[in-house]
């Protein structure tokens, strides 16, 4: 019994954790559009097609301020999120 409710927990909390992704990318669409289609402020790489790892990488970067960058837009975007929500959100851009 104890295996099956184990096992439902973590199936419920992946379940969470997948729909979280695509509800912390609605904050990114309206730079990088609903399929991150679109290069934010005219200036940004397009995220769509990008790996999983690399978008991972970035918004770490951004996050922990270890890019040289006048990015502030993306600073204070991720400045909050918690690892397990970059993997999240980044795990969602990789499949748009």
């Amino acid at each position: 019994m104890k295996k099956i409710v184990l096992t439902l927990t973590i199936l419920a909390s992946s379940s969470l954790f997948a729909s979280n992704g695509a509800a912390l990318y609605k904050k990114c669409a309206g730079c990088h559009g609903v399929h991150g289609e679109k290069r934010a402020l005219g200036k940004s790489d397009i995220i769509q097609g990008l790996s999983q790892r690399k978008i991972e990488n970035e918004l770490f970067e951004f996050r922990d301020e270890k890019v040289d960058s006048d990015e502030m837009i993306m600073k204070m975007q991720v400045k909050n999120f918690t690892n397990d929500q970059i993997k999240a959100v980044a795990k969602y851009i990789s499949n748009l």
